[in-house]
């Protein structure tokens, strides 16, 4: 039942995130070709520090909700995990009021330490999310803990359309009095968002009640636990896991003083710096988001998966998991991967044809932000798994090395003009690769988990190998075919970068079926795997 519980999870956090993530998009790439770089720049000022008492906010807690609420329904008993869920929702709420008091009212002072005071209006209007956000993240944390993914993924969407339609309908009725002004209305979107997203997954709770009402009093037992107890426990698992989501948010608010002043430093002006950074932030980065959602869903459902396997003692279920979900990030992290390399520029011209020259400047960041998304999914995943079997401390330890590995390379790199904000995308990869690694090297020797290399790494990376040639190959060749039907030269590119992008994904999920890379008994967990297995093997007959 875990196992399938795994799978299903993570696909459908997973179709969520890419509704959400496409959304995004629909919201990040026209508000760069309104505000454009200068105006994302502002915006890219505020989000990281907004993002970074979020993730105190958020980041452990929600976890330890999910881990504490499936362990007890383990046990047997639903009253205690619903106990828990009561004691986090005001914990968290009480921070929330906390982080909106730090962001509101020192606005000012953080953005001229900043050094980008253009910033102010962004950073205040985005603090009411604060507010709300850690409400919301405790309804999603209960529901998660108990294997349901469906609130969680309902309530995400909701938020971002709402976050959507507010930010960009305020940064066209704003852009006119200022791009600070504009970028403001942008942040706000998510605080309208939030507020949303919170009545959307209330809503279901309150229908969902009844129900959990009923669990209770079928299985009556519990263990009384005090509410101190609970808070203490609740500490114990989400403190590490905080710290360690803080550090690469730290790192990225750390990254808006370390490059801009190197940029400045190495002859760059302030508005060229700030320019470069919202090229590398507002633009390229934000296409990374793509495979890392879906890499992401893998972990949050591993969790309470691997919680429960744990806590039953049940080892080959649990290394089962473990295998199973490194393997499944690394089928998505990869193609992934190559497919931003293979086309970093197109796709920047793709989408922003109305800021040309900045998306030719964006794709070289792109291109090696891309290469660290292998590394990303590998950290994200085996991170759930750390966090599942309760040593949430190892993750933050090899990220916090990573981190410094990270700084130093920024300021090295970012200071030689030639590499210049290249540099901090460089800085990135390196902080992932380094945790991943480390992250490899202590789930192999805590849970004994066996990664075949040929079926967990050799297979998915030659199918997305054979992908990335076969793109690159259409690509140019598409290109140069619209071309001569005397199409526009932005017309021929977006033509053919789609047309290879549809005709990449096909291949390479033929070419994971050519190469077995996904076992048969595999594709029955998933929904709709039984009609898919049975197609499978009739093709392969």
């Amino acid at each position: 039942m875990h196992r399938k519980s795994f799978l299903r999870g993570a696909v459908i956090l997973g179709a969520a995130g890419l509704v959400i993530k496409a959304l995004g998009a629909v919201f990040r790439i026209p508000l760069a070709n309104i505000i454009g770089d200068t105006g994302m720049g502002y915006y890219q000022t505020a989000y990281p520090v907004y993002v970074l008492l979020l993730t105190l906010s958020t980041a452990g807690i929600p976890v330890a909700i999910s881990r504490m609420v499936a362990e007890r329904h383990a046990m047997g008993s639903p009253y205690d995990a619903y106990r828990v869920f009561r004691v986090s929702f005001i914990l968290l709420s009480a921070i929330g009021l906390l982080s909106f008091v730090i962001l509101f009212f020192g606005a000012g002072p953080i953005v001229e330490r900043l050094g980008n005071p253009g910033a102010k209006l962004a950073m205040m209007a985005v603090s009411p999310a604060l507010l709300v956000v850690p409400m919301m993240a405790a309804s999603r944390g209960f529901f998660q803990g108990t294997q349901d993914m469906k609130p969680t993924a309902a309530s995400q969407v909701v938020e971002q359309l709402f976050r959507v339609i507010v930010g960009l309908s305020l940064a066209v009725f704003l852009v006119a009095k200022g791009l600070p002004a504009a970028a403001a209305g942008a942040s706000f979107g998510a605080t309208a968002g939030a507020v949303a997203g919170l009545g959307a997954i209330l809503f279901i709770f309150l229908k969902k009640r009844k129900g959990i009402q009923d669990e209770i009093s079928k299985n009556p037992e519990r263990s009384d636990e005090k509410s101190s107890k609970i808070l203490g426990q609740i500490f114990i698992i989400a403190v590490p896991i905080t710290v360690g989501a803080a550090i690469m948010p730290i790192m990225n608010t750390i990254d808006v003083a370390i490059v801009i002043n190197r940029l400045a430093d190495s002859g760059f002006s302030r508005e060229a710096a700030n320019s470069l950074y919202g090229q590398l932030t507002g633009m390229a980065g934000p296409l990374i988001n793509f495979p890392q959602v879906l890499t992401q869903a893998i972990s949050m459902s591993l969790v309470p998966a691997v919680a429960v396997a744990f806590r039953r003692q049940e080892m080959d279920d649990l290394r089962h998991n473990v295998e199973l979900g490194l393997r499944s990030a690394l089928i998505l992290g990869l193609p992934s991967a190559f497919g931003l390399m293979a086309l970093s520029e197109p796709i920047m011209l793709l989408l922003y044809p109305a800021q040309k020259a900045s998306a030719i400047n964006a794709a070289p960041s792109l291109f090696i932000l891309a290469f660290g998304v292998i590394f990303l999914a590998t950290v994200q995943t085996l991170t759930g798994v750390l966090q599942g079997i309760g040593k949430q401390m190892i993750p933050v330890r090899n990220l916090a090395v990573g981190a410094l590995v990270k700084i130093i390379l920024t300021y090295t790199l970012t200071g030689i003009p030639s590499i210049n904000i290249r540099g901090a995308a460089i800085g990135t990869v390196a902080a992932y690769i380094v945790a991943s690694t480390l992250n490899l090297l202590a789930v192999k020797k805590i849970t004994g988990a066996k990664f075949l290399p040929g079926l967990t790494f050799g297979r998915p990376l030659a199918a997305a190998t054979l992908m990335g040639i076969v793109v690159v190959l259409a690509y140019k060749g598409l290109h140069y075919a619209f071309l001569a039907t005397a199409v526009s030269s932005s017309m021929a590119n977006a033509m053919a970068t789609l047309v290879a992008i549809v005709l990449g994904a096909a291949l390479y999920l033929v070419l994971l079926f050519a190469f077995r890379a996904i076992k048969d008994e595999e594709l029955v967990m998933l929904p709709g795997g039984v009609r898919l297995e049975r197609l499978i093997r009739r093709i392969r007959k």
